[in-house]
């Protein structure tokens, strides 16, 4: 199966934005510019305050790269921002995390949001004696965002609800510390790119412009992207679901094993391959690519069949209905509420199952023409999921019994119908998430299947020796975890769940 196939116009989505004229780019290039010179006056005017003369001056400053080089374990106890509460009020705190936004009122107050793991909390500067200094104000609000600062301070619960972090407690500043800073110009602005396009939408429906970070800019800048919030919740989803897999998995009785990526020849027939040679380059084995890698995680699995190929689709069953209920327990904690409700709960205890035919024929019967022994594309399943949707009240379906024609040379025929297979795919929102099948056991057949799609025999002759001693019926599925990630979230394009995104025209960052 392919993992890329939901985001089909590559080319098109990488050449969306129009190309700076040199005018453009001399206007960004001076606003930068601006920028920095005037991060740097801040920073002058920090340095500026005479710190010898200010009795509380050890409590601030930047921390020397001396002391962050495995110096020494002091036995500080650290508390993670997800964590204060207001539990811990009146109790002294020591928390590490970014600097997500400053705040100066006057010379005498400073706000200072400290964002950790998602998670995020307000700590508050005022100047009072033996406490805080108005020099140790203003170097906190002289810091740049998304700088690594440590602070220690007092748990405190404020009166009114805090409607900008997550944490409903602040932390009264005593000492606060830069253990690295951020430039003070960054390429793309945190809040700019945490906005949701809903979100940009209804303010431009009521007046308001707001900044609208296109793909394109965040995956050129997607070590940044990565920081908010929604990024934060997806990769947490992405982990849940692999973890969940091999939990299910393994209490099945299943072993995880790797598996080599790299064959001599084609082991599908009729599928794009990408061809690679070996060379020699300074004592280095290295492989240089005649085509072009796209980045894919497979949940794969292969068992034992008994009598028949519904025991693979069983284990399909109850693993995604598992998973789905998981996340669907754990996505609140997981997302935080800021992101929004996403919740996948258009699943049937026991999934749906239609055979290909069934499927054809609900097309057929809703006007949709489709070859009774050919491929479903992409348009003709989304509009069978809308179909199933409509009249099981499901997004969640296994369709079995495929043309043989169009799946691959070791999938198993079926008994009643050679122009048939003992193979299924499953779909979530109308879009394939699992190819699966009952493999071909028996090396003579192998061998007939793979000369039919015109396969060299000789390239996968190791495979197809291996079941001349002895192999039991059997059966498997292979899942994309991206694409199980990104329909479970409703998401608009694969991009957005790959932590840096691999394809014909993206190799970097």
């Amino acid at each position: 199966m392919s993992f890329e196939e939901p985001s089909q116009n590559v080319a098109s989505e990488e050449n969306s934005e129009k190309k700076l004229s040199k005018k453009d780019i001399s206007k960004l290039e001076r606003r930068r510019k601006r920028q920095e010179l005037a991060a740097a006056s801040a920073a002058a005017a920090v340095s500026s305050v005479t710190l010898e003369a200010d009795p509380l001056a050890s409590n601030y400053g930047d921390v020397p790269l001396n002391d962050l080089q495995s110096k020494e374990i002091s036995g500080k106890k650290w508390t993670e921002v997800k964590n204060l509460t207001d539990e811990l009020k009146d109790q002294t705190v020591l928390i590490r995390g970014r600097v997500h936004s400053t705040r100066a009122h006057g010379k005498n107050m400073a706000f200072v949001d400290v964002r950790e793991s998602g998670s995020s909390v307000q700590s508050v500067l005022t100047v009072a004696q033996d406490l805080t200094s108005p020099q140790m104000v203003k170097y906190a609000t002289g810091l740049s965002e998304e700088s690594i600062v440590d602070i220690s301070g007092v748990v405190s619960v404020p009166s009114e609800p805090i409607t900008g972090t997550s944490q409903q407690v602040e932390i009264q500043v005593r000492e606060i510390y830069c253990v690295n800073r951020a430039i003070p110009a960054l390429p793309i602005n945190i809040k700019d790119a945490a906005r949701s396009d809903v979100e940009i939408d209804k303010a431009l429906e009521a007046g308001e412009q707001l900044v609208r970070v296109n793909q394109d800019t965040r995956l050129n800048n997607r070590v940044l992207d990565l920081r908010t919030p929604a990024n934060q919740g997806i990769f947490r989803i992405k982990s849940e679901v692999d973890s969940k897999f091999r939990e299910f998995m393994m209490s099945e009785g299943f072993i995880g094993i790797p598996t080599p990526k790299i064959i001599a020849g084609s082991s599908e027939g009729g599928s794009a391959v990408v061809y690679l040679r070996s060379v020699q380059s300074s004592g280095q084995r290295t492989l240089l690519h005649t085509g072009i890698c796209v980045n894919l995680l497979g949940l794969d699995a292969e068992m034992e069949i008994k009598e028949h190929y519904s025991e693979v689709m069983d284990i399909v069953d109850r693993l995604f209905v598992t998973i789905f209920d998981k996340l669907n327990e754990n996505v609140r904690r997981i997302l935080k509420p800021s992101i929004g409700n996403i919740l996948f709960r258009s699943y049937l205890r026991k999934t749906l199952r239609l055979t290909f035919e069934e499927g054809v024929q609900m097309l057929k019967e809703a006007g949709v023409e489709i070859d009774p022994l050919g491929d479903l594309n992409t348009e003709s399943e989304r509009k069978l999921g809308q179909l199933v949707l409509e009249k099981y009240d499901t997004e969640f379906y296994i369709l079995h019994r495929y043309p043989l024609a169009v799946r691959p040379f070791y999938t198993m025929p079926c008994h009643d119908n050679i122009k048939y297979s003992n193979s299924f795919d499953v779909f979530i929102r109308g879009e394939e998430i699992i190819s699966g099948a009952q493999r071909i056991h028996v090396p003579e057949l192998l061998t007939e299947r793979a000369q039919s799609l015109g396969i060299d025999v000789k390239s996968i002759s190791t495979y197809i020796d291996s079941f001349r001693y002895g192999a039991p019926p059997h059966g498997g599925f292979g899942a994309g975890l991206e694409r199980v990630v990104m329909l479970f979230c409703a998401l608009d394009n694969i991009r957005k769940t790959s932590l840096f995104p691999r394809d014909p025209h993206r190799i970097a960052p």
